[in-house]
């Protein structure tokens, strides 16, 4: 009794909270200072209708890097704390008898939607710069796929070293755009030392389009590790 009083004072106080913030809310009708000067200045400085990607490559690259070198220190921590016995290890026939292969339906589903889920993550990453995506988003859903395959085929073999080799690669190429830009543009990670090009057409932006590729890339391999740790 003393417990269910507690959680519903608890539910209680929560809600007085959430009904002030929400009442408190006051939508802004004009953007800020800083807002507005990125608004003006990513379109013409970098040529990116999207405003957001533009600031998270050019502007905040050397934190999407470091969000990304983070990533990778996740994924290198659940490799050792999730190693698992490995693909050669012995099962048991009790632990088979536990496993239960996926249905029919669930096989035939992934056979048709994992091709529009790679299809779909491949759309997102290479229009992050003129449309809603990005690096991230479209490697989150790489991923995605990838889990469906595991959830579909849960014997299908991902080599890890495969994927450590691509995502390792995928960080020397990230780099070496970075001291591109250092070089021949105005800083680290300036994606004008590639043309402008036609805006809002798909190659345009300088190189924030293959800065984008590149993120996609290391993200869907980096998660796509993580998920298939927790298979093991």
């Amino acid at each position: 009794m003393i417990r269910r009083s507690f959680i519903l004072l608890a539910l209680l106080a929560f809600g007085v909270i959430f009904a002030g913030l929400v009442g408190g809310y006051d939508e802004r009708q004009a953007l800020t200072p800083l807002a507005g000067r990125y608004v003006s200045e990513v379109p013409v400085e970098l040529g990116a209708p999207n405003v957001i990607t533009g600031i998270l490559i050019t502007f905040r690259g050397f934190d999407t890097l470091g969000e990304v070198a983070v990533l990778f220190m996740v994924a290198a921590s659940m490799g050792l704390l999730l190693g698992g016995r490995g693909r050669g290890a012995v099962v048991t026939e009790a632990e088979e008898s536990i496993e239960r292969p996926p249905s029919e339906l669930v096989r035939s589903g992934a056979d048709i939607i994992m091709p529009l889920i790679f299809l779909f993550g491949a759309y997102v990453i290479m229009n992050g710069h003129i449309s809603a995506g990005g690096g991230f988003q479209g490697g989150a859903v790489v991923a995605s796929g990838v889990m469906l395959l595991m959830i579909a085929f849960p014997r299908a073999p991902i080599s890890h070293a495969v994927l450590s080799t691509i995502e390792s690669l995928d960080g020397v190429l990230y780099v070496c755009a970075g001291v591109l830009g250092l070089v021949l543009a105005g800083g680290f990670l300036d994606t004008r030392f590639l043309p402008l090009g036609q805006f809002g057409a798909v190659f345009s932006a300088g190189a924030i389009p293959l800065i984008s590729v590149l993120l996609g890339i290391k993200v869907g391999a980096e998660l796509s590790v993580i998920i298939d740790r927790f298979r093991d």
